[in-house]
């Protein structure tokens, strides 16, 4: 019976061997299911991480995998849904969570053989220093904002305890190599949950100035970045967490990959950008050590 694929990508484990599962042509594309991997696929319902890409090794065989996407298999039946198509939640009974490895190149494989999987790793790293600064950015704009922004106590708290205007205003969220942008929305129902919206798109240039420097600060600290995870699988819960000194330690869930130590970071830069009156971006740019 097929298993859910045990998941690696949060260990710092960059190549490994794998049993094939599972073996299908669609197309152009031959997926590859593997009991376990290093790979990140690609999330079909927040897609804010890129997929990982990388190398599929078996005997002479040495195949490129483009793509990382979410999968879901019917036990009952043995049929994959791919990505967007998955018509289930994770945890459905009767249904297992994979990673699906996407190879254009002709390949021999069959159930039960074994194969190395090999990711890019410098790519990885890029990645993961994109999305947890912009974990850190974001912490740290709600700092700036949580002081003199609000009019009302909001609800939503983020972990440092500060209104999480993050969680309130994003609509979107995309990370590639070594930089994330966030997109926000000051709509109306933001500014009838307290935030003043007016002063901030007045002030932006001292927010910004005032997220960067208290990024250096948190910089300075080389704290540890670590991922904590409920389990093994792809459905399992996975939290970014990192001792900023700010009373709590930030946590974060998250199924994306990170960095180990805030010394992988030469320099954290955020630039907030006005597009019209409703809406603010977060670009977040990384200098690696």
């Amino acid at each position: 019976m097929i298993s859910p694929t045990i998941t690696q990508f949060c260990h710092q484990v960059w190549q490994l061997d794998s049993t094939v599962q599972l073996f299908e042509k669609q197309g152009s594309v031959s997926y590859v299911v593997a009991d376990k991997t290093p790979f990140h696929p690609v999330s079909h319902i927040w897609p804010d991480h890129p997929a990982d890409t990388g190398r599929l090794v078996v005997g002479e065989q040495d195949v490129e995998v483009f793509d990382s996407l979410v999968g879901a298999i019917e036990l009952s039946t043995g049929q994959l849904y791919v990505d967007k198509a998955i018509p289930v939640k994770r945890d459905s009974d009767g249904w297992v969570f994979v990673v699906v490895h996407c190879v254009h190149q002709a390949i021999d494989l069959s159930v039960g053989q074994l194969i190395t999987l090999c990711v890019d790793k410098e790519r990885q790293l890029a990645l993961s220093r994109g999305h947890s600064a912009g974990h850190l950015a974001y912490l740290a704009l709600n700092k700036v904002l949580a002081d003199g922004y609000w009019r009302k106590d909001a609800d939503r708290k983020d972990p440092h305890g500060h209104y999480d205007f993050n969680s309130y205003a994003q609509e979107t969220s995309f990370v590639t190599e070594d930089k994330c942008v966030d997109s926000y929305r000051l709509g109306k129902t933001l500014r009838k949950r307290g935030l003043n919206s007016a002063e901030m798109l007045q002030d932006l240039a001292s927010i910004e100035s005032r997220v960067n420097a208290q990024l250096s600060d948190w910089l300075s600290l080389s704290s540890i970045v670590e991922m904590h995870c409920d389990g093994e699988t792809l459905t399992d819960s996975r939290y970014w967490r990192c001792n900023l000194q700010e009373g709590e330690i930030a946590e974060i869930p998250c199924g994306g990959t990170h960095v180990t130590s805030l010394n992988e970071f030469a320099r954290i830069t955020v630039s907030l950008c006005q597009i019209d009156g409703q809406n603010v971006e977060m670009h977040t740019d990384v200098i690696p050590t």
